[in-house]
């Protein structure tokens, strides 16, 4: 009768454990964050160019050819800013822009 018992209570122990864990599900609901920061870039022609330097608001921020149109982008803080790009041998862009949340600039050098 003990054995009876002590498998009644073992059984009904494993079904109440599956049975609540069929009750719990993780969360199912996925979230994610847009970068909605303005984003910066360039179409350039030739190699005097894509090797110049990009300069936003002072800082070198690297090549032209790392931030080529539909690449990649340089990403800034809405608002006003100075693009430059400088090669070697001068100054091809200078252009004081706004840049509000979500758009994208592209610049042309040549």
């Amino acid at each position: 009768m003990n054995k009876g018992v002590t498998l009644l209570l073992v059984t009904g122990a494993f079904i109440g454990s599956m049975l609540t864990e069929g009750c719990t599900q993780m969360p199912t609901e996925k979230q994610s964050v847009s970068d909605m920061r303005p984003q910066i870039s360039f179409k350039a022609d030739g190699n005097r160019a894509q090797s110049s330097r990009v300069i936003v608001d002072g800082l070198d921020m690297g090549v032209v050819s790392d931030f080529i149109d539909g690449k990649s982008a340089v990403r800034v803080l809405p608002g006003t800013h100075i693009v430059s790009v400088i090669s070697d041998t001068g100054v091809l862009l200078t252009e004081k822009v706004y840049l509000g949340d979500g758009v994208s600039r592209s610049f042309i050098v040549k």
